[in-house]
């Protein structure tokens, strides 16, 4: 058998959004400081067309955090990116000014 959520008694769908308030409390985590934070960042070209992408990958800590530091790289790179899944992603080949501006600004632990 399936396992039960003993947070909600059971529920498996309701149209109340108060429902799950307390549930997305518990997935947010707290963002751990940035010599904590063991950053890797690689290049990767498969599955995107051809085109050449900058990851950044490891981020322990809340979505609004991710995201803002994501916004900060593609300012500094002058390129377009995403935030999703747990990845940074920044256009172009951008592998080794990405980790000298994460160690200047603290993430002592990237590669």
């Amino acid at each position: 058998m399936g396992k039960k959520n003993k947070g909600h008694g059971g529920l498996v769908y309701s149209t109340n959004s108060d429902a799950f308030d307390d549930y997305n409390d518990e997935q947010s985590e707290e963002t751990r400081p940035k010599n904590q934070q063991k950053l890797r960042v690689r290049i990767e070209t498969k599955h995107r067309g051809g085109k050449t992408v900058t990851a950044v990958d490891g981020f322990i800590g809340s979505e609004e955090d991710m995201k803002d530091l994501g916004k900060e790289l593609k300012t500094k790179c002058g390129a377009g990116g995403s935030v999703k899944d747990g990845l940074i992603i920044i256009q172009g080949d951008y592998k080794e000014k990405i980790i000298g501006w994460l160690r200047d600004w603290g993430y002592t632990l990237t590669k």
